[in-house]
């Protein structure tokens, strides 16, 4: 039932948040055109706007979940994690304004954990819709690395405004291919890790823009 609230109130919410950002107003504004209680808008968010924002987090990941169920199969691995980049970022496509202010709130220091958290678990969804199974070492190194990629096209994504974010897609090929040379180089994994930018980094030069 909490999911099924939280999604009810997130709907419309999403047209609000440009305005207002996540904030109280936004979500008592958005429980009252979904005909949700304060009983219940307090169990599906205690934490108030910081639920707000995980509940859109979980809801693109679960979005992107589905589209990627009814994708090719047949791709290699290569393709499939790229396009569950790209899936996860085209569904907040329509709401991008959200998807921006979402990330200036996960930017604050005091959101710092949350941040980490939603983040671990976007890209752990993305490498289980492109069919990854792994559960040894690999499995770390390749969330580490997708993290970098992924949060470092999200950025990219924010500020571009070619046609089809074209641009972006481009941005996203060229660095795709570093997560899939892990295998190559195992032994260096912890260095090129480090290489790559950190997702909190990407986060904290939103907030300034």
């Amino acid at each position: 039932m909490s999911d099924a609230i939280r999604d009810r109130v997130l709907i419309e919410a999403l047209g609000e948040i440009p305005q207002d950002g996540f904030s109280e107003m936004t979500l008592a504004n958005a429980a009252t055109r979904a005909g949700i209680g304060k009983r219940e808008l307090q169990e599906a968010f205690p934490k108030g706007p910081a639920s707000l924002v995980e509940a859109f987090s979980d809801w693109a990941d679960r979005r992107m979940t589905e589209i990627m169920s009814t994708g090719e199969p047949d791709q290699r691995l290569r393709d499939r994690v790229a396009s569950a980049v790209r899936t996860r970022i085209e569904v907040v496509a329509p709401h991008k304004e959200a998807a921006r202010r979402a990330a200036r709130f996960l930017a604050a220091p005091q959101h710092a954990p949350l941040a980490a958290k939603l983040t671990m678990r976007s890209v752990d969804a993305m490498w289980r819709a492109a069919g990854d199974t792994s559960s040894d070492f690999s499995y770390y190194t390749k969330r580490a690395l997708l993290t970098g990629v992924y949060g470092s096209t999200l950025a990219y994504w924010f500020s571009d405004a070619s046609e089809g974010h074209s641009a972006t897609w481009t941005f996203l090929g060229n660095r795709i291919d570093n997560v899939m040379q892990i295998e190559k180089f195992r032994g260096q994994a912890r260095e090129a890790i480090a290489k790559l930018p950190n997702p909190l980094d990407i986060l904290n030069s939103l907030r300034r823009r």
